[in-house]
């Protein structure tokens, strides 16, 4: 995958982002140095990017997060370093957004930036197994939620339809109309699908454009 220096990942709650967000910033410390992955979502505090702190450290990639993260307090607060993001032009970045609407508010006291820079893709992730994102006309309502909240337009969708540990690849490949069918209604191109990486080897010969992720271990 081509990225810009700015990856950002917005969708349904429980699409994903998180987990995506984790394996990019993995996937770009292969071969970028300054890999910086930021936390943004300030509305779901239970599975978060800082999950994988150690994994993510490991690999030279920093993690910017909420100060309230992994405590018990539900502080709906971004750290100040996020301006970071927009001044350090030497990072390559990827930003799970958060949750819908809301989880994108926080990203238009950048967007102004990131737009004016304009090295940058949003992606939609979408969950064809969520409850409120079951049909492409759902998606693409949300979608267009959350680009006004984000003040940003989106360029490209990633599948990541999934049913956690219970998906195989039947789940994938019966997504993939409902991922065709996003593309042509909100005409944005399908720049990936995602899979968990057992599932997405036995789907090497039938899906364009695959992912395979490891999936975040959430704490004990």
């Amino acid at each position: 995958m081509n990225y810009k220096r700015i990856t950002l990942l917005c969708g349904h709650y429980g699409s994903g982002k998180t987990n995506l967000a984790v394996n990019m910033a993995l996937d770009l410390s292969r071969d970028h140095d300054h890999v910086v992955i930021a936390d943004l979502d300030i509305v779901n505090p239970y599975f978060r990017s800082a999950d994988s702190m150690k994994e993510l450290s490991e690999a030279g990639v920093k993690l910017i997060a909420s100060p309230y993260v992994n405590s018990n307090l539900d502080v709906p607060a971004l750290p100040q370093e996020m301006y970071s993001l927009v001044d350090d032009r030497s990072l390559t970045c990827v930003v799970d957004v958060g949750g819908d609407d809301q989880g994108a508010v926080a990203l238009g006291r950048i967007a102004g930036r990131i737009a004016e820079e304009n090295d940058y893709d949003m992606f939609l992730v979408i969950n064809r197994y969520r409850p409120l994102t079951p049909d492409a006309e759902s998606t693409v309502e949300i979608m267009h939620e959350i680009e006004t909240a984000a003040s940003l337009r989106f360029t490209g969708i990633i599948n990541n339809s999934n049913l956690g540990a219970l998906t195989d690849p039947q789940t994938v490949l019966s997504s993939l109309d409902y991922a065709r069918e996003v593309s042509e209604l909100s005409g944005l191109p399908l720049v990936l699908t995602s899979a968990e990486e057992g599932v997405a080897a036995q789907l090497e010969s039938q899906v364009e454009n695959l992912f395979p992720m490891r999936l975040q271990k959430r704490p004990v």
